[in-house]
């Protein structure tokens, strides 16, 4: 018990030193606003600014028209637009447009962020007049010098991630305590970090990169916050960093923005995977692993209150008023950190609520709490470190087509696929490979006459051997008109189109079926 308390201690002593010693660091910022003041000035690289829209064609339309207002030389940047599978209209934003280059998906689904920028980098690999990436998500708002500001940010660092401006006036009392705690981690911890040149998350929202290191690592990786961050980590680990710059600005509308976090559990296991690479590679991915297991403030203050009682009442390897000491260090750099992370009164008040709601989020995510409103809800508890992802697609009976839904879950490393239809559900076999999965569920719907009208079920599908274990990409062989993506189109194996042809695979099985039947 002794040793456990004495690491503990050490533990909490070493964290309070490094909050103390960002708090002073980010009281003087003054390299962001020289870098700001002469960003005009500096010598343009040739930008490709990428954006992604599904469905944002109001917030689309304000950010292109925004995009044409830059004060940067329109000779020294051009702008793709990703729409995926819009249904909203967007397409009409760009009718008899020159200036954006628009890569339109349809006709194979919504193929999601990561699958559309990966389309987006194959075409502009070969394009050697591109310098950097500028990725943005639709739904954000931009200054008339942004790219300006990010221009004069890639100088120093290659990698660059943002700053997300949110309006607290327009969110619930829950929303407004998350977007306090976000506005204050950016302003205090996450620039603090920069000045001191340590590593940041990127974020897929607001994304800058030199093309040479897409290039060498071949994709970025945009699926979810939690591959975001590993992406991070491999940045890092490469010796090309993701630097957090606050001069690069998105404003974003309440109404279109959901606060992300990481998970506690994909943090500790990519600090396990990676403690062993912490003294085999740079000190920057080293300390960016280490970083990963930052306490909470709960547990901060629960150790602080476990040891102060202890060392009271106890020998200790510290005296009591060491151990006080530390504690009011931690309460002084808290207090440093307020002065220059540009947060108003009020929204300190709501910083102040979020232990009160970080301490409910725990509670309300206990494997028992969330067992029990599962059972209440009638949703499926699944096992810690479980990921499932839904789909809506259509089964083919006869000339009727049925809507129905797959899960596809993945679960410690194996693979299942679940068939719903209204009430009823089929849940294949578990498999090292998920198309194995979603082949058991081909065979057994074709047993009963059906044709899951899925890309991995037509006739035009072909499989890329990707090397991946799932094996979920591949083509589009068909030439049903698709405007702006070159042949083969790529898609996923549970996408669909109004050009769905059944695979031979399928009208064989058919046909066996009713060749049985007529024999008996």
């Amino acid at each position: 018990m002794e040793i456990i308390l004495d690491i503990l201690f050490i533990f909490v002593s070493l964290y309070t030193l490094y909050f103390l010693a960002l708090s002073l660091r980010n009281l003087n910022d003054r390299v962001f606003e020289k870098e700001k003041r002469y960003a005009q000035f500096e010598e343009k690289d040739n930008l490709a600014v990428v954006i992604y829209a599904h469905n944002n064609k109001k917030t689309l339309a304000n950010l292109i028209k925004e995009i044409k207002s830059q004060d940067y030389p329109i000779n020294s940047f051009k702008v793709y637009v990703i729409l995926d599978n819009c249904s909203d209209g967007s397409q009409e934003l760009f009718v008899e447009e020159n200036f954006i280059h628009v890569i339109d998906v349809k006709d194979i689904g919504t193929i999601g962020k990561d699958q559309a920028v990966s389309l987006i980098l194959e075409r502009l690999s070969e394009n050697q007049l591109i310098d950097s990436y500028v990725f943005l998500d639709a739904d954000r708002s931009i200054a008339p010098d942004f790219l300006t500001t990010v221009n004069s940010a890639l100088l120093k660092s290659s990698v660059i991630s943002g700053e997300t401006l949110i309006d607290l006036n327009n969110l619930g009392p829950i929303d407004r305590v998350k977007a306090a705690y976000q506005k204050y981690h950016m302003n205090f911890m996450r620039k603090a970090r920069s000045l001191f040149g340590l590593a940041a998350q990127a974020d897929s929202g607001v994304f800058i990169i030199k093309k040479d290191i897409v290039d060498k690592i071949g994709e970025v990786d945009f699926k979810n916050i939690d591959t975001e961050l590993k992406y991070s980590i491999l940045l890092s680990k490469i010796n090309f960093k993701c630097s957090y710059n606050p001069n690069i600005q998105t404003f974003v509308d309440t109404a279109n923005y959901s606060f992300r976090k990481p998970r506690l559990s994909q943090r500790l296991i990519l600090f396990k995977n990676c403690f062993t690479q912490i003294f085999k590679n740079n000190f920057v991915f080293g300390e960016h692993v280490i970083s990963l297991i930052y306490p909470n403030i709960w547990v901060v203050m629960l150790i602080y209150a476990g040891l102060l009682k202890h060392s009271l009442y106890y020998q200790f390897m510290v005296d009591f008023k060491i151990v006080l000491l530390s504690f009011i260090t931690l309460l002084i750099g808290f207090g440093l950190s307020l002065i220059n992370a540009k947060i108003t009164i009020k929204e300190i008040g709501y910083l102040c609520l979020y232990p009160l709601y970080s301490l409910c989020h725990i509670v309300n995510n206990f494997p028992l709490v969330r067992m029990v409103k599962n059972k209440i809800r009638g949703v499926e508890d699944l096992p810690e470190g479980t990921e499932k992802m839904s789909v809506d697609v259509v089964v083919m009976a006869g000339n009727k087509d049925l809507n129905c839904k797959l899960e596809f879950i993945s679960e410690k490393g194996l693979s299942k696929v679940r068939f719903i239809f209204k009430n009823k559900k089929f849940t294949t076999s578990t498999h090292i490979r998920m198309i194995d999965a979603l082949q058991e569920l081909k065979m057994k719907l074709d047993e009963h006459g059906f044709i899951l009208k899925i890309c991995n079920c037509c006739s035009y599908f072909q499989s890329n051997v990707d090397g991946s274990t799932n094996m979920l990409k591949g083509f589009c062989t068909s030439d049903y008109p698709a405007p702006s993506l070159a042949e083969p189109k790529n898609t996923i194996i549970w996408n669909t189109c109004t050009n769905f042809t059944p695979a031979k695979l399928n009208n064989i099985i058919s046909e066996m079926i009713n060749q049985g039947s007529d024999e008996e």
